[in-house]
């Protein structure tokens, strides 16, 4: 097996395979190590990415695989990374299956984990009935008895959104309210309820989401609840090389993909919040053209 590489991109989804295929295109030795646990794996459909409105991200992805193998210089292996050493022109990596290689240059394309409220059965609707965007999931919800779990601003931000799409809104604070008059005044304008029990389980059926249950027990029905999740990076490696997160908890890159640290790029939702298939293949297309067109001039 071929051990050292021009790049090396750690995580194989969306944005991985968008900039192998820029740098397969420019016949850059490639490898793509991914771990095959995207975190829209359980989500049924993807939505807003023209060409492929509707399709699974099984199929997506599987699609994606199959055009961007085809450049003979592009290589995958499904393990993960365990250990990455920053050498003087280039990096070392150690995977699970102890596999060591190395390459000139560093993608992260790893996305994030996404942290579930303390509430039973959420996670089992997460990315189904229970989803985090407007834009991927709100046409499908149209019209439907819609929910917001959560306060403040994120809470406010998405009820503005959606009376685009349904005129039954009801925001869950989960403990006390946390809103400006003007915007409580805009809530109750738009008759939204702010309801603050203390939520405790999602009753659910498949996927699909009938009510929210308060510790009390009672419940409060809906068809889809839209949720800010907590994240935290999927790998602590870009952590460890010297990477800068944002104060969102993002890896941190200017407009070219680039990292602080020389020689290491990063992509897609580990990113930017702009968690959309269409988003993530932009950062990844961009990410392998800046390192393509760095390697370039390094030799040139």
């Amino acid at each position: 097996m071929q051990t050292d590489y021009e790049v090396i991109i750690i995580g194989g989804s969306y944005s991985g395979l968008s900039a192998a295929m820029a740098l397969g295109r420019s016949r850059r030795n490639v490898l793509i190590i991914d771990s095959g646990k995207p975190c829209n794996r359980h989500t049924p459909h993807s939505h807003n990415f023209i060409t492929n409105d509707g399709k699974t991200p099984a199929d997506i992805a599987q699609r994606a695989k199959q055009e961007v193998f085809a450049y003979p210089t592009v290589n995958f292996m499904n393990d993960k990374v365990t250990n990455v050493i920053k050498t003087e022109n280039s990096f070392s990596i150690t995977t699970l299956n102890n596999v060591v290689c190395s390459a000139k240059r560093l993608l992260f394309a790893t996305g994030i984990t996404d942290i579930m409220p303390a509430i039973d059965n959420f996670e089992d609707c997460w990315g189904i009935t229970a989803v985090h965007c407007p834009y991927c999931h709100g046409y499908e919800a149209r019209d439907k008895k819609t929910g917001i779990l959560g306060n403040g601003e994120a809470a406010y931000h998405y009820a503005g959104l959606l009376l685009q799409l349904t005129n039954d809104i009801t925001i869950y604070t989960n403990g006390k309210a946390d809103f400006t008059e003007e915007q409580l005044e805009k809530f109750a304008k738009h008759n939204i309820p702010v309801i603050e029990d203390s939520i405790i389980k999602l009753k659910q059926s498949k996927g699909e989401a009938e009510a929210l249950i308060s510790r009390d027990g009672k419940a409060y029905p809906l068809e889809a609840v839209y949720h800010r999740a907590a994240f935290v990076q999927h790998t602590l490696l870009p952590q460890d090389l010297g990477c800068e997160l944002d104060d969102h908890g993002y890896i941190k890159t200017d407009p070219m993909q680039k990292t602080n640290i020389s020689g290491i790029y990063a992509c897609g939702d580990c990113t930017n919040p702009m968690r959309s298939v269409a988003t993530a293949v932009a950062t990844g297309n961009k990410a392998g053209a800046v390192i393509n067109s760095d390697l370039a001039f390094e030799v040139f």
